[in-house]
């Protein structure tokens, strides 16, 4: 049995690139793949490996003072969802790049555990906000969620600038995949006068596999960064389907890959366009030279 690990934790590292050379050599030995990002400001990261090794690699993280009372989810899979084990520092856990200083650990939304997020998201005098891209959303999100018209999480501040400002005097529910990215979201929510912010403790992840709302209202799948491309979620209705085929229009949940190397661009695609297309989102990328499936016929 595998399994999947989903982490984060705001905490000062010092000499963080250090730290992530020596994390990637512990993770390689330990025969991890996944990704994590090392920064002056924490660990965000999700691997993949056997039980009994991601069961060692918790309890190692556990024993440093400074992760010790770091989060785990955990998903069991049937083999890695990863290719490789990837280290790499960068100067932000989550890419925001907003002028204002944001430290989750000083000004952050509200925490609202899993039944109470369920509670909340019913009621008549909130704004739920996707914390996540356009294309995250489109794949699956809770029910009268505000699409975000971003393609990137650095897009955020701006597009809160220009078109939500006019819900400062709202309950806003912010929610994101693990958590992590709300921390930031929800924190710059309240430096720009919004004056009640929460957000969904653990994320889609968490509330998923809480036993008493198990997904409840939220439609689709959730886009996850791994080879699966997407999970289920709400596992108390039945499951319904939000993404669209790019050429057809018909409702799908398969996210795919353009077969054109130059391209690979993530796209909708049903069976049967797959087959027609080629896997390829546009004419000019099934034509294209570096095309996958023609080049190896």
């Amino acid at each position: 049995m595998y399994r999947v690990l989903l982490f984060y934790k705001y905490v000062n590292i010092e000499n963080p690139q250090f730290f992530a050379e020596e994390h990637l050599a512990y993770c390689q030995q330990l025969g991890l793949k996944g990704r994590i990002i090392i920064s002056d400001e924490g660990i965000n990261g999700t691997c993949s490996g056997s039980y009994r090794r991601t069961e060692r690699y918790i309890m190692h993280m556990k024993s440093d003072k400074r992760f010790a009372d770091m989060k785990f989810k955990t998903d069991e899979v049937k083999s890695h969802v990863f290719k490789k084990m990837h280290v790499r520092y960068k100067k932000e856990l989550v890419t925001f790049r907003c002028k204002e200083t944001i430290n989750p650990n000083e000004i952050s939304g509200k925490h609202l555990s899993p039944e109470q997020w369920l509670e909340m998201i019913t009621r008549d005098d909130v704004v739920i906000l996707d914390g996540r891209t356009d294309y995250e959303y489109d794949l699956g999100h809770f029910r009268n969620a505000v699409r975000p018209s971003v393609k990137s999480f650095r897009e955020f501040p701006d597009w809160i600038e220009k078109e939500f400002m006019n819900n400062r005097e709202k309950k806003i529910l912010t929610y994101c995949t693990g958590g992590v990215r709300c921390e930031k979201l929800s924190g710059y929510l309240l430096k720009k006068g919004f004056r009640e912010v929460y957000q969904l403790d653990g994320g889609i992840i968490n509330y998923s596999k809480d036993p008493l709302t198990r997904g409840k209202f939220f439609e689709g799948k959730c886009y996850v960064f791994d080879e699966r491309i997407s999970i289920p979620v709400n596992f108390a209705e039945e499951h319904s389907v939000t993404g669209k085929c790019h050429h057809c229009g018909t409702s799908t949940d398969r996210y795919v890959n353009c077969a054109n190397l130059d391209c690979h661009k993530q796209h909708f695609e049903c069976e049967e366009c797959e087959k027609k297309w080629l896997r390829s989102c546009s004419e000019d990328c099934m034509k294209a030279e570096r095309h996958e499936i023609l080049s190896s016929v």
